[in-house]
């Protein structure tokens, strides 16, 4: 069903839906505000990936903003890691013919008598990217991040588009620098050229590069508008014993300007240019292209997708793309027009959201899109009777165009904001046939003073969203200066946090760092766990022993032990001048006290304990250096005791979690390994180790134990120590230390000692790992690829 166009009565209708008192919505400022080095650039400068890392694009960068839930710090500010992808520093050329050629062109058009010819080429920058008299071409036109497990380490990879229309893929592999994995402009332009600058063995023949038009052809298939990746898929792989293996796969779909839109296929992960399954050509048909999404659905264990693009014009489509060789997809026989008005309203924004339907029991499909200052919307659910389209618009929400959408996909609210500082939250509403929306208006004035908004975004779990702002008008004048800073307001409250993380069904914390965010904060201020999130959390451990709620206790029980530890008195690394009195008042010719020898010992025993907890990584070690800080020689004072009990309950906990996982280890060993085989798990030790105390009794852990001891026949494949060739005893999960005093780190996903100067870290340095080895069998790599066993983190 379609509704009229935008009239009068449609505009009356939509803006009488205020909010009911059931949503109203109250954001608190988040500190801290990133300040930006350069202005924004593009037109959705803002994007907020699911392993939670926010892309601002800029005119000389990418700022990457990476939010962490720091264990070790008791700060109550949002702890931020800071990253950025430069521009290139030369333009980009696109590739339409042979480069002698294409100079002697250049030359032709430029000094053509016929001024439309002339003036068009000297005028469009994508002719000529390096501008000579214009100014550079520099920054990036638009970012997008791909789905959580893409890269090596199982994170998401970045896909950006400079203004000079470079399309290249990055990711972070050692957390410190980002690196181009592949630059798919030049190599779309290759396949081009070979293929004639045909779509099809079938097309007929083009001019020749000296015809202006065809010269605009050629650049106009090579110019990418947006670009959008798709989730992972699964295809199937033969092998060379004609076995076939499942292997994921994403899609990245590139819109161009003359309407193609291309899609590549990566296998994941993704580590380069080998990586390139295919790549296909589609022909959207849509005049003057802006936008386009991703359109995934499922019904009754099927799954569908397809392309929704939109036009500068107004029309909305859905196309269909043909996905053979992934399981379990189907595509849309033909094209679905979801708006077909062509009344200039450009559509700048596409979201799709999927939703349950209470009153059809099915899903649906919820697509938003921003156009003008209204919010175009379509909901799409199927039925008996095929495919159900019902649309139309919510109107009366701002009154200047809409600069960003963004939406929460997990309970489907939207949120838009114009340029003025105003934000708009849409909640929608199922009615018996289509839906409704309860919006209300979030005015940023109030939080930070007169803004002016550039772009949103809302995190994964729909905790934080992010603004790109800068100063407003004061006293009616403008601001002389622009300065762009990445500021975040909560969305969600702590008890609607801590429900959705112990209701949650991902079970793992990484994923939900936006969630466990708002949890830290709580009790870094309150000082205390609430006790409706210990009984709950206990509760949910009693009856299923998940793990999950093992490590989120490990998690506050962390932030509770620091919101207890005294602030430094001063900066860690800042320099004192206290050890040169030290040195004066001992050097030979100056003389000393008793008592100022006293209070310079003390001063440095302070400032040393100061040290080593700032520099300490370990829990345990932090908590000792603190204890030894705050204690007393008449004796431990209350807040004392109750560190040394937090600190038992944490030693506790991660003990329990260890254990689990070597039960998850030696049944790995026991299911593949023949008898008396040796491999590079110290199997003998890990299970001395479970057996060693009297207090566990774990009837599985015993027959598993008991099962593998009779596999190895009296085997005990002691490790060695690698300068000394002594026996490595298992005698402790973090280290091991032969007789000669050599002291190995172990690695906490195999329990292996890693003797090597090189090994992998756990992103909140909880653990350390070590790198796989091409003599490792594939059971072994596929632990050595897991996470971090206290808090879900991913290693590098």
């Amino acid at each position: 069903e379609e509704e009229p166009p935008l009239g009068l009565d449609s505009f009356v209708e939509e803006a009488t839906a205020a909010p009911s008192a059931g949503f109203r919505l109250t954001v608190v400022r988040r500190e801290p505000a990133v300040r930006l080095q350069h202005g924004v650039s593009g037109l959705e400068p803002l994007a907020w990936s699911e392993d939670h890392r926010v892309s601002v694009s800029t005119a000389r960068s990418i700022a990457v903003l990476e939010q962490l839930s720091d264990v070790h710090s008791g700060g109550q500010e949002m702890v931020i890691h800071r990253t950025a992808v430069p521009a290139p520093s030369a333009a980009c050329l696109l590739k339409v013919g042979p480069k002698k050629e294409v100079a002697e062109c250049k030359e032709k058009f430029a000094s053509s008598a016929d001024p439309t010819v002339s003036q068009t080429f000297m005028l469009d920058r994508v002719f000529n990217p390096e501008g000579k008299s214009l100014p550079p071409m520099r920054g990036f036109k638009y970012s997008s991040w791909s789905p959580l497990g893409c890269d090596a380490n199982g994170r998401c990879l970045l896909a950006a588009l400079t203004m000079d229309n470079r399309l290249t893929i990055h990711a972070n592999l050692n957390r410190l620098q980002w690196v181009q994995l592949v630059d798919l402009t030049e190599i779309y332009g290759e396949r081009l050229y070979e293929a004639s600058y045909k779509l099809s063995k079938a097309d007929t023949p083009r001019g020749e590069l000296g015809d202006f038009s065809e010269f605009q052809r050629r650049h106009s298939m090579q110019t990418p508008v947006r670009m959008e990746w798709s989730g992972i898929c699964t295809t199937q792989q033969v092998k060379h014993n004609n076995e076939c293996r499942d292997v994921g796969s994403v899609l990245l779909a590139v819109l161009f300007e003359n309407s193609n839109i291309a899609v590549w296929q990566f296998q994941l992960p993704f580590l380069g240019k080998e990586s390139i399954t295919s790549c296909n050509t589609i022909e959207s048909g849509i005049n003057s292209p802006s936008v386009l999404s991703w359109w995934d659905y499922e019904h009754n264990n099927r799954k569908m997708s397809g392309l929704i693009v939109g036009s500068d014009f107004g029309p909305v489509k859905i196309l269909p793309v043909n996905l053979k060789a992934v399981k379990g997809y189907f595509t849309l026989r033909q094209p679905v027009v979801l708006w077909q008005e062509m009344d200039q309203l450009p559509v700048h924004s596409i979201k799709c959201i999927p939703l349950y339907h209470p009153y059809q029991k099915c899903s649906c499909s919820l697509v938003v899109a921003a156009r003008g200052a209204y919010v175009f919307w379509c909901l799409l659910l199927i039925s008996k009777a095929g495919l159900n389209v019902h649309n139309s618009h919510v109107t009366g929400l701002h009154s200047l165009p809409i600069v960003s959408l963004t939406a929460d996909k997990q309970n489907g609210t939207v949120y838009t904001c114009s340029s003025d500082g105003k934000v708009r939250q849409l909640i929608p509403i199922f009615t018996d046939v289509a839906l409704k929306f309860e919006h209300q208006l979030i005015k940023l004035s109030e939080v930070f003073g007169s803004v002016r908004t550039h772009g949103i975004a809302v995190s994964p779990c729909g905790a934080y969203l992010a603004i790109i702002t800068t100063e407003g008008m004061t006293n009616g004048l403008h601001p002389v200066n622009k300065n762009y800073q990445v500021q975040f307001v909560t969305l969600k409250t702590f008890e609607e946090a801590a429900a959705q993380l112990l209701e949650s069904s991902v079970q793992n914390l990484f994923r939900q760092v936006d969630l466990t965010d708002l949890v830290r904060w709580k009790i870094l201020k309150d000082k205390h766990i609430p006790q409706f999130l210990q009984e709950a959390l206990d509760k949910k451990i009693e009856s299923c022993g998940s793990t999950y709620f093992w490590r989120f206790k490990l998690f506050l029980l962390r932030i509770l032990y620091q919101s207890m530890q005294k602030a430094p008195s001063e900066v860690m690394w800042r320099p004192s001048h206290e050890d040169a009195k030290i040195l004066i008042s001992d050097s030979p010719g100056m003389g000393s006290t008793e008592d100022d020898q006293e209070e310079g010992t003390s001063k440095q025993a302070s400032k040393q304990s100061l040290c080593d907890t700032g520099k300490g990584t370990d829990v345990d070690d932090t908590a000792d250096d603190s204890l030894h800080q705050s204690s007393d020689v008449g004796g431990r004072e209350p807040m004392e005791e109750k560190l040394l009990e937090i600190q038992a309950q944490i030693e506790a906990v991660e003990m329990h979690l260890t254990r689990e996982h070597m039960k998850r280890v030696l049944g790995e060993v026991y299911l593949h390994t023949w008898i008396t085989e040796n491999t590079s798990i110290p199997t003998r030790g890990v299970c001395d180790f479970l057996m060693s105390d009297d207090g566990y009794d774990d009837r599985t852990a015993r027959v598993l134990i008991g099962h593998i001891l009779k596999k190895m026949n009296k085997q005990t494949f002691p490790e060695h120590c690698s300068l000394c060739k002594e026996i490595l005893p298992f005698t402790d999960r973090k280290q091991a230390v032969c007789s000669n005093g050599h002291i190995w780190l172990r690695c906490f996903l195999t329990y292996q000692s890693c003797q090597s100067l090189e090994y992998r870290r756990c992103l909140l340095h909880d653990s350390i790992a070590r790198h796989p080895t091409p003599e490792d069998p594939e059971w072994i790599k596929r632990l050595l690829q897991g996470p971090c066993t206290f808090c879900d983190s991913p290693v590098f």
